[in-house]
């Protein structure tokens, strides 16, 4: 055990989550008086002492994405000035994902951008969990540890003994995440070939494998608009499938997209606690589990040095 204590601290992106692990890890969330300057800028002052701390903060960096990034950066700033002996920061959802290589002239690299950012204002490692990209992880500077919510989305799933399963991959990214829940499974595997017309059109147009008089269960990393899930469920209800459920880690969800799901030929969307989700405009459709136990684990084996190899559990998407 290390002779200095853990504490914990949360932004205002996800207090909910903060407490949740904190329930876990049996300590009490650390006092940070967070607000608005009149301009709207953000005010931070620690309301306690962290002279010589382990410290972990929690925060997604979900919407508004802009202030609750600087709102990490800032915390994470005034906590190395005021002497933490190491800081961690914790992002369950890392934002600004998806721009991770140059596929075209004249476009930032923004994943790199706020693995920078992070590592400048003072943490010295980070805690995230599916990231949009795998090989962000190679951005940071710092150590970088990267869990799955795959063995808590299983765990959900094989609990509900769904009958007749086919694990299926709603476009050709997702592959390497389905067969790793279809080989924990032990069900088989179909690809949805889908092909992105612009930011805001899906095409999906043929499917690989077999669905006809299958239950069928689609994993994502996240959702956003819920056009790819939308599109591939049409699909696969063409194909024959039973019934269709979706399993995401991040409720994203811009725009009207709980709107859409609630209509849509979906049986069930399951998402986790990463992102705060507007429950109350959601359908019986949706549920929602929580990464607070892992979480709470992962940050318990690095305060006390141990390894967290045994929580990588399920690899996620390769592109």
């Amino acid at each position: 055990m290390l002779d200095y204590e853990l504490k914990v601290f949360s932004g205002t992106a996800n207090p909910m989550l903060a407490e949740a692990i904190c329930k876990e890890l049996d300590v009490t969330l650390g006092r940070a008086l967070i607000g608005r300057f009149p301009d709207g800028e953000t005010s931070l002052r620690l309301d306690e002492d962290v002279r010589g701390r382990d410290i972990f903060v929690i925060q997604p960096t979900c919407h508004p994405v802009n202030e609750n990034l600087m709102e990490l950066l800032i915390l994470i700033d005034c906590l190395r000035r005021a002497s933490a002996s190491r800081i961690t920061a914790v992002v369950p959802y890392y934002g600004y994902a998806r721009m991770d290589r140059k596929d075209r002239s004249r476009v930032p690299i923004t994943a790199k951008l706020v693995a920078n950012l992070i590592a400048q204002a003072g943490a010295d490692r980070v805690l995230a969990m599916d990231l949009h990209a795998s090989q962000i992880q190679g951005f940071f500077d710092v150590p970088m540890d990267h869990l799955y919510a795959a063995p808590v989305l299983i765990d959900y799933y094989l609990g509900k003994n769904i009958p007749d399963l086919t694990l299926v991959a709603p476009d050709l990214g997702s592959v390497k995440l389905a067969r790793a829940y279809g080989e924990a499974m032990s069900t088989d595997l179909a690809i949805v070939d889908k092909r992105r017309i612009d930011a805001q059109t899906i095409q999906t147009g043929y499917l690989i494998g077999n669905v006809q008089g299958r239950n069928v269960l689609m994993v994502e990393d996240l959702i956003a608009t819920g056009t790819s899930v939308i599109e591939a469920a049409r699909l696969l209800k063409s194909h024959g499938a039973r019934d269709v459920y979706v399993a995401a880690t991040h409720p994203v969800l811009c725009g009207n997209a709980i709107q859409r799901l609630n209509e849509s030929e979906l049986t069930e969307i399951t998402v986790t606690d990463t992102i705060p989700a507007d429950t109350s405009a959601m359908s019986d459709k949706f549920r929602v589990v929580s990464i607070a136990p892992l979480l709470a684990e992962a940050i318990d084996h690095i305060h006390h040095n141990k390894s967290v190899s045994k929580l990588f559990a399920t690899p996620v998407r390769q592109r």
